[in-house]
């Protein structure tokens, strides 16, 4: 029997979420989003609070959800474990040569596809906030798999 709580035992996607505010764009590593809604297409999102994306995301209601390729596992380190308000996580990407535009935003250009968001409402998640969002535009950029839990764990960048 596995001592995982039942939440861990999901094999979830993992996206990064490109935002922008008066301090420049950013980017952060997300699991909890998910569709809500066919008509109007709607996502959840949530974004850990005290971040730099959840400050950009309160100032400018607009993000890119990003759908990371399963070969993307080496930006999660940076997006996830680093903090926006500490590292310019954009500046070492763009050294990596690993950006590109779109729709007024930087993003991961090996990403499998892009959903562009409008917050609509938010609440308090506990200790996220929960973006409540309408798809505004999206785009499938390559063929690939997705990045999950599983590979995450497979490579052993988290544990749970």
């Amino acid at each position: 029997m596995t001592r995982k709580k039942p939440w861990n035992r999901v094999n979830l996607p993992v996206y990064s979420v490109a935002s922008k505010g008066r301090d420049g764009f950013n980017m952060h590593i997300c699991t909890y989003a998910t569709a809500v809604s066919m008509h109007p297409k709607r996502f959840a999102v949530c974004i850990y609070k005290g971040t730099k994306t959840l400050d950009n995301i309160n100032e400018q209601p607009h993000f890119v959800l990003q759908v990371l390729s399963k070969n993307q596992f080496s930006v999660v380190n940076l997006l996830g474990k680093k903090s926006g308000k500490k590292v310019d996580k954009m500046k070492i990407l763009e050294r990596r040569r690993l950006l590109d535009d779109w729709e007024s935003f930087k993003i991961l250009r090996d990403s499998l596809a892009l959903i562009k968001l409008k917050m609509i409402d938010s609440f308090d998640g506990g200790d996220h906030i929960v973006f409540v969002c309408d798809v505004q535009k999206y785009k499938n950029l390559n063929e690939g798999e997705e990045l999950s839990l599983a590979t995450l764990r497979e490579k052993r960048i988290i544990t749970v």
